[in-house]
């Protein structure tokens, strides 16, 4: 999937100039949307990409384009970059987090590609694959004028069933958790194995301990979340800027092809 990571070297800083932020625990200052972040260096690197939750911007550090910046800079726009040519700037500052939904959206159907308890979906997932490709390589009008939402809806009924058939392995009654509202929850040690997580407010949750083995994590919020000791091993569509923006430890155990982040004790 590297296509679908992120490739800053190749990419013209959208994410550090097409997208808004405010002044809060994430960020240090306010920037509008289009505008250059004060730390973007003329060569579209980020000065203070060392350093940037010291400075104030943890909200950089939980961001993610799933590769839509190089994609947008040096195919969809060809190479030409906003300040070279700035009539390129407000389509291309438009297009940018299109390409970046599509993209995840393909994150998530390569992930569930690998999965062989879906494996009856496998075609269809496979279809799928191919259709929002295609969508990607569209130029930059049509991209602008791109019903994303009506794509997303066909793709994540395949995911659900995904997740269906893989969370079936743990044979037993689970709760579907699905958006529910667990902020600051106690869930030290609780036993989450295969349970549904889709979407769920974890934010500062205390899941130390926790067994989320085989659970769906995907769009769940785990901001300030204590996976310390957790065990996220088979656990499905937790993505790194999910696990960025949690807190942890080296006893945590991950899933392949995922990272333990710097700032985890």
């Amino acid at each position: 999937m590297t296509a679908l990571q992120a490739d800053c070297s190749n990419c013209f800083g959208l994410c550090c100039v097409a997208l808004p932020f405010a002044a809060s625990a994430d960020f240090a200052v306010n920037k509008d949307g289009g505008k250059p972040c004060a730390n973007l260096r003329t060569d579209f690197s980020c000065g203070i990409h060392t350093r940037l939750r010291e400075s104030g911007f943890q909200g950089c550090t939980v961001y993610d384009c799933f590769g839509a910046g190089q994609r947008v800079s040096q195919v969809t726009f060809g190479g030409r970059d906003w300040r070279q040519a700035p009539e390129t700037a407000d389509e291309m500052f438009a297009v940018f987090p299109v390409v970046r939904q599509l993209h995840e959206l393909l994150w998530y159907v390569e992930e569930a590609l690998t999965l062989r308890a879906a494996r009856e979906v496998h075609a269809d997932l496979r279809r799928q694959r191919e259709s929002v490709t295609e969508l990607t390589r569209l130029a930059p009008d049509a991209l602008r004028r791109l019903d994303v939402a009506a794509h997303r809806q066909e793709v994540n009924a395949l995911l659900l069933r995904t997740s269906e058939l893989v969370r079936a392995e743990v044979r037993r009654k689970k709760k579907d958790r699905r958006g529910a509202d667990l902020m600051g929850a106690a869930l030290r040690n609780a036993d989450l194995r295969g349970v549904s997580l889709r979407g769920a407010y974890l934010i500062a949750a205390d899941l130390r301990g926790a067994d989320l083995r085989l659970a769906d994590l995907i769009g769940a919020d785990l901001r300030d979340a204590d996976l310390s000791g957790a065990d996220l091993t088979g656990c499905i569509f937790l993505t790194q800027p999910q696990l960025n923006a949690a807190r942890g430890d080296a006893a945590a155990r991950l899933p392949d092809g995922l990272t333990r982040p710097a700032h985890w004790s």
